[in-house]
């Protein structure tokens, strides 16, 4: 191994070091109430090695929110390699994936919600906001393709795909976020796995033939 690639291995390690502690600080604190500073404690380092890495905390959590694009991206891939499903299974299988990646991790997921809405994307580099948008589409492809076939079977009404796609994903966003706001009149009531069930079958008889 070169000096340039122990370099590198050693930087990545650190990275996911620093990525590995801002996820607890955030789990712990909450988005808005996390400084850098806590970030650093955690990790064990100085406040300005953080800033080697990444340049403000905005950036910190889009780079766990791209982790999460990435865990969903592969998750819906697999649905297409798994060989001759049938549309409703791959419609299932989707909705599990979605599932999975709230579960993955619901905070951050939640934040990348609010991320992708708001004006904090101002805050990133452009390389990473390039990663995001790259990924972000290259999900709602794979999942646009599970409509296409849909449409080419003549299972479902004549839409855009993408459109049908992005609709789903709004869907699931939206929900994830009104359940979450809920959580602050009443943290003991979680409704978010009935209030999707019932929200993605009535998005499929929606848009069956």
């Amino acid at each position: 191994m070169g000096i340039q690639e122990r370099k590198e291995r050693e930087r990545e390690r650190r990275r996911q070091q620093i990525m590995v502690a801002a996820k607890r600080v955030f789990n712990a604190k909450g988005f808005n109430k996390s400084t850098m500073e806590d970030i650093a404690k955690e990790a064990e380092l100085s406040p300005g090695t953080l800033y080697l890495y990444f340049k403000n905390k905005d950036e910190l959590f889009a780079s766990l929110s791209l982790r999460m694009l990435q865990f969903l991206s592969i998750r819906v891939e697999e649905l297409h390699r798994k060989g001759r499903l049938s549309v409703e299974k791959k419609f299932q299988v989707l909705k599990q994936a979605l599932y999975e990646v709230h579960e993955f991790d619901p905070l951050v997921l939640i934040n990348m919600f609010h991320l992708q809405s708001s004006e904090t994307l101002k805050n990133l580099s452009d390389e990473l906001i390039e990663e995001i948008k790259a990924l972000s589409r290259k999900c709602l492809r794979s999942m646009a393709l599970v409509f296409q076939e849909g449409i080419q079977q003549k299972l479902f009404i004549d839409r855009h795909p993408t459109a049908m796609a992005d609709s789903l994903w709004a869907l699931f966003s939206g929900i994830v976020l009104w359940e979450e706001s809920k959580k602050i009149i009443d943290e003991d009531k979680d409704y978010l796995r009935p209030t999707l069930e019932l929200a993605f079958e009535i998005f499929w008889r929606g848009i069956c033939a």
